[in-house]
Formats: C-alpha cells, structure tokens, sequence
C-alpha cells in the first residue's frame, strides 16, 4: 500500500502516479543512482532491484509501451549525477525518477572529497527541483544499511540516510526508506543474508529493495497475475535464513 504516512505532496504525488498507471499513455521510467542501482557484481547473476522493477511494470502490470532505464553508476556520488543530468535524467524525458545515492558521498576515506550532510541535502534539494522542473515525478530512496564496522570512511551513512528523510519531508516527496528497512530485516543490525559485502547489497537484498519500491509506489498486479512479488519475497526469506 502507498506510504499512509507521506507528506501531503508526496501523496499527491502517489496519486498522480496511480492515475498514470491506469491511462493508457507509455511512461518513462529513470531509475538512477550509484554501483547499488547499477547493479553489477554483487548480484552474482541474479537480477538487481531496477530489473525486478523492468519485470513489473512492462511484464505484470502489462505496460508493455513505458521504458524503463535504468542510469547509474558505479562508484558515483551526486555531483555526479548532476554534472551529467541531461543524460542521466532528463534525456530521456521521464515521467517518473527515481534516485538512491549517498553510500559513495558519505566516504571520508583518503583521496575523497568530505561532504558534509548539510551539502548533501543542498544538492539533493537541487535535484528534486531540477526533476520537478522537467515535470516528473520524484522518488528519494535512502541508501541501504551497511555493515559500518567493516566499512571503514563510511561511518556516517546513518547520518545520510536521515538527510534524504529530511529532503523529502521538506520538499514533500515520495521517500522510499531502504535504510529502515535493511534494519528492520537485520533485526536492527546488518541483515548477513541479503549482502555481498559491508555496502552492497547481493541477489537478495535487491529482492528486499524492489519490495520496498514497489510497495511504496503500488506498483502490484493483480493476484492472478502476481508472480514476481511472491518469488521477491521468498528471495529475501531465504537471504535471511542463510544469512
């Protein structure tokens, strides 16, 4: 069900986008972000949360018209995505975008640039507002929970985590909350069996972010059509007992 909790725009938001989905007009889909979005490597060949994403909205959902594009990459923090937003986002006029960013901007590690949380939201805010100005729709994803004592200059990812709340709370936007609920399924700590290491996640934690994403956005296909949200949720159920 769409976030109850969701500031007003946001839910206007969330409506607009179920208004959409029931026209027959083909959507744009940006999903963007870095090495987690992307999505390479640590699913060891399975599919990551943008490919779940491709599967519900073109395959069960039957919008067999919309695009959906998946932008990210690896190692990338936000000015890069902004430094490069034409072809990133905005190229390809979307109707809808989505971002998680924030693991690589919180790095302290040597050779990397500090960014203060307050700079972060800054550039966030420019984001949306950049988004917005093309018309789209927005959706702030915080970044996964992480494994910090084996994931050394990225101490502050909580502090991230809570400036991409912050954001969409005051810019009223659709907020996608990864970070709470990686803790949640880690039982308030690291959940073992959905990472491939301290900060990415693997196959099944990507089920574990497609879940929340489609949850939040409602993006659920009727039960005789409903295959890819069981086998998403078995994947993490699993995770979690081998983890």
């Amino acid at each position: 069900m769409p976030n109850a909790a969701a500031p007003a725009s946001a839910v206007s938001d969330l409506r607009r986008l179920a208004e959409l989905l029931s026209a027959a007009d083909p959507l744009n889909w940006v999903i963007t972000g870095d090495s987690i979005t992307h999505g390479l490597v640590h699913t060891q060949g399975g599919r990551s949360y943008a490919e779940h994403l491709h599967e519900l909205i073109r395959g069960e959902l039957g919008r067999t018209r919309d695009a959906v594009i998946n932008s990210a990459i690896s190692g990338h923090r936000l000015p890069d995505i902004l430094g490069d937003f034409d072809r990133r986002v905005a190229s390809w006029t979307p109707d809808v975008v989505t971002l998680m960013i924030g693991t690589n901007d919180t790095s302290t590690l040597p050779g990397s640039p500090v960014v203060e949380p307050a700079e972060f939201a800054a550039s966030l805010r420019e984001f949306v507002a950049r988004v917005r100005g093309i018309g789209a729709i927005v959706v702030l994803q915080t970044p996964p929970s992480i494994d910090v004592a084996n994931a050394p200059g990225r101490e502050r990812i909580h502090e991230f985590a809570e400036a991409v709340r912050e954001v969409a709370a005051s810019e009223d936007v659709i907020l996608v909350d990864q970070h709470a609920r990686f803790t949640e399924l880690g039982n308030g700590g690291v959940p073992w069996g959905l990472m491939n290491d301290p900060f990415h996640p693997n196959a099944a934690g990507h089920a574990a972010l497609a879940l929340e994403l489609a949850n939040t956005l409602d993006l659920c296909p009727q039960p005789t059509s409903d295959r890819t949200l069981p086998l998403l949720e078995a994947l993490v159920t699993a995770g979690r007992l081998n983890g």
